[in-house]
């Protein structure tokens, strides 16, 4: 063996009671509630617009360079550097 070399670790991300997760890191078809956004005040006043506000309950669709969820009954396409602003927890009780 050889000191000193660096093998890569991987790691995973665990929502537990009072973490939040962005909603990139959730998988595709998982339900959450929207916490918190964290977005300069003109992105989030459109996120808010666009349904994502606080509390909201969001179902991501699928992942990728472009997330599709499902919100307020509608379908909404968002770029993963947006997704990545939007902090979110898993809704209680989920299946």
């Amino acid at each position: 063996s050889q000191k000193g070399q660096i093998y890569p670790v991987e790691t995973q991300v665990v929502a537990g009671e009072g973490h939040s997760l962005n909603l990139t890191q959730v998988g595709a078809g998982t339900e959450v509630r929207v916490s918190r956004l964290e977005c300069p005040p003109q992105t989030c006043q459109r996120l808010r617009e666009m349904g994502f506000c606080e509390n909201a309950l969001v179902t991501k669709i699928r992942g990728g360079a472009d997330l599709v969820c499902w919100v307020c009954g509608t379908r909404v396409a968002l770029s993963a550097r947006l997704a990545k602003q939007i902090l979110v927890e898993h809704v209680d009780g989920r299946s």
